[in-house]
């Protein structure tokens, strides 16, 4: 378990913007910076990060917390992985207590397998520099492929050697599960998944092994010349590319990410100075890497061997990109090239300028290409248009949209009128599939749970027909998925703001006022902190909401052992549902100023100045308007206690409560003069 004073040195050092600008281009806008949100799909930039208060958030989907979360979050990684993961970015030594059998035993499996590919990678890497048969196969392979030893070692590259068991024998020795092992893709039937193989380590994009691709030296017919780890909880094929982890900084500085084919690709193209290249190790591209790509640049240039047969199969599947709204360029090399041996072929300078000179925009090549073969065959012809047409409609930016229109009405001898209207019978299309598929969700969603409630009720309403045209499109004619869907996720996020009750949303605002201004000064002698639990002692154990419970009660705890509580301390919290909603209360103060949402939530502050500056009379209202809520709810109990005395015909208890009513609306009544509220009896 990681030392709390290390835990401490981390939190004081770690910078949110630094953490953050690793994973998604950042730009600054007066003291804070925005981006576009890497936990959903968007298209104008609705994330936050603010290095004053060292927190993010995003205000399209909601998402936010600290350097601490966003690590989590992103890389699916434990507190205390993330912890170790900011710890070795910072150069912070990690001091841990020894953990306890029940400790050790309570390790996440996900925890169990970046270890495992660590010391896997380890071990082939051993084979690879320590072995006179890893060093004659392995590593010469890698040298008469122009690899330095540097470049080698950066990566992590090693050589699995013919041996049946030898990893799993040498993991087992180490303490490891051999099925741990199994799970990690490592062995299969109590044998190595990898024999006699060079290995390539994928990492994410924190730099994690999440596993390997082998390349086979044999000419061995029934084996396949690369062999990849099998799909486990941490390594996903198709949400992966490899050498995002050493490319992610130089495609944030260049604005672009080159994307090739293969593992030696990169490898050589990152050793020759171009370093903003990853691949997609021969898959096609999918919507998930392409967003990995997105969180660091909006432009991406797919560098192609020189096949035209083979490119254009692969051009049909591009739509995915630019439905990302990534900016797409194709660069065709040389026939019989690929990347790695043309760039050794004219050197670095020269492949940097052929880049820079033959990348073509996709759907323009696209229409060049499929053109050539079909001059003068109509129907063929016809085809190649419908082809190109998709592609536009896969475009989110209807402006975008527009200009290429005008582009291929040229190059396919057609009006832009037509093309506008071929595209938009797409569009409209695909969003009637989406919201056929959507409505059949709701209704399996519904159906279970009619099935699942007690009551059997049998209430539920199909949807009653497909939209009109008019309810499809935009006024403007057009359909935007990406606009859509976040305008859902704001929907979303205000219905569920709106779920909570007046009483929660009261003792939000206590602690809202806690964690922004607690350590302030009322007077001479006395914090806000102090002032609010100290005035509200005998009303602590009356929180209805968990999280704000938790945070009021540690609060006091810290005052009465005379320690100071900062903002950090709760939106740096090791429980998570704490410092999410911390930062959710630091980051609303910024969003919201003068807002009418206070006063939709019961928070009236529009009579005062801001919170930031007027906490002390902020404070005071809080605190009338939070006992008020507290006081009506017994005023409740008490009438439906005085209810059932009356039917019980129970004289003596009938006039307790009835004496309990006079007092609790005498307390109401003096609340409401404070509050210069009219209470009605």
């Amino acid at each position: 378990m990681i030392t709390q004073k290390t835990i401490q040195t981390i939190f004081e050092t770690v910078k949110v913007e630094d953490v953050v600008g690793d994973f998604v281009k950042l730009t600054r806008r007066g003291v804070n910076y925005i981006g576009l949100c890497p936990f959903h799909n968007e298209k104008s930039p609705s994330f936050t990060v603010s290095p004053a208060k060292n927190i993010y958030k995003c205000f399209g989907c909601g998402e936010g917390g600290n350097a601490v979360n966003f690590i989590m979050d992103l890389e699916q990684l434990s507190y205390p992985e993330a912890l170790k993961s900011l710890a070795k970015k910072y150069n912070i030594p990690v001091e841990e207590d020894a953990l306890t059998d029940e400790q050790a035993a309570q390790l996440q499996l996900s925890d169990s397998l970046y270890v495992v590919n660590q010391f896997a990678k380890d071990h082939f890497q051993k084979q690879l520099f320590e072995t006179d048969y890893g060093k004659s196969v392995g590593l010469s392979y890698f040298k008469q492929r122009g690899f330095r030893e540097e470049i080698i070692k950066k990566f992590g590259l090693g050589f699995a050697n013919g041996g049946a068991n030898d990893l799993m024998q040498k993991g087992i020795g180490s303490g490891y599960e051999s099925e741990i092992l199994e799970k990690a893709g490592l062995i299969k039937n109590k044998r190595d998944f990898f024999r006699n193989r060079v290995q390539f380590p994928i990492h994410n994009v924190s730099g994690k092994v999440i596993g390997f691709g082998g390349r086979i030296l044999t000419a061995n017919k029934k084996a396949p010349k690369y062999l990849n780890t099998p799909e486990t909880d941490i390594y996903n094929k198709r949400k992966t590319l490899y050498g995002i982890y050493f490319a992610r900084k130089a495609i944030v500085k260049m604005n672009e990410c080159y994307m090739v084919e293969g593992y030696t690709d990169v490898i050589s193209l990152h050793q020759a100075g171009i370093e903003n290249i990853v691949a997609s190790s021969g898959t096609s591209l999918t919507a998930d890497q392409v967003r990995l790509v997105k969180r660091y640049a909006p432009n991406m240039t797919i560098l192609y061997d020189g096949d035209k047969a083979g490119i254009k199969a692969a051009l049909r599947g591009l739509d995915i990109v630019i439905e990302q709204d990534v900016n797409v360029k194709v660069v065709l090399l040389p026939d019989g090239e690929d990347p790695d041996s043309y760039l050794k072929k004219v050197g670095a300078t020269a492949f940097k300028e052929f880049i820079n000179r033959e990348a073509n925009d996709f759907i323009l090549f696209k229409s060049n290409l499929l053109l050539k073969d079909v001059e003068h065959d109509p129907i063929k012809k016809s085809e190649v248009i419908k082809d190109i047409v998709e592609s536009i409609s896969k475009i989110p930016d209807a402006l975008k949209r527009s200009v290429y229109v005008k582009e291929c009405s040229q190059l396919l001898e057609m009006s832009e009128q037509l093309l506008h209207s071929e595209i938009n019978k797409r569009i409209q299309s695909s969003a009637k599939k989406q919201y056929q598929l959507d409505q059949r969700q709701k209704e399996r969603d519904a159906n279970t749970n009619k099935s699942s409630a007690s009551s059997g009720s049998k209430n539920y309403e199909p949807y009653e027909g497909m939209p009109t045209e008019e309810e499809m499109q935009f006024a403007n004619g057009e359909f935007s998925t990406g606009q859509q869907s976040q305008q859902k996720q704001r929907q979303n996020q205000n219905a569920n703001e709106n779920k909570k009750t007046a009483e929660e949303c009261q003792e939000m605002d206590i602690v809202r006022i806690l964690i922004n201004f607690g350590d302030r000064k009322l007077d001479e002698e006395t914090t806000v902190a102090e002032f609010i639990l100290l005035d509200m002692l005998d009303m602590i154990e009356e929180f209805d909401h968990l999280v704000c419970s938790k945070i009021v009660q540690e609060y006091l705890v810290k005052l009465q052992a005379n320690e100071k509580v900062t903002t950090t301390h709760f939106t740096y919290h090791s429980d998570p549902e704490i410092a999410k909603l911390a930062v959710d209360l630091v980051a609303k103060m910024e969003e919201y100023g003068f807002s009418e949402g206070w006063e939709r939530l019961n928070v009236f502050l529009n009579t005062q100045e801001l919170p930031e500056i007027n906490h002390v009379a902020d404070a005071k209202s809080s605190i009338l308007r939070f006992k008020f809520k507290k006081i009506e709810r017994l005023i409740r109990k008490n009438q439906l206690l005085l209810k059932e005395s009356q039917e019980a015909k129970n004289d003596t208890d009938m006039l307790i409560y009835m004496k309990v009513s006079l007092k609790l609306m005498d307390i109401k009544k003096d609340l409401a003069a404070q509050m210069n509220t009219v209470v009605l009896r």
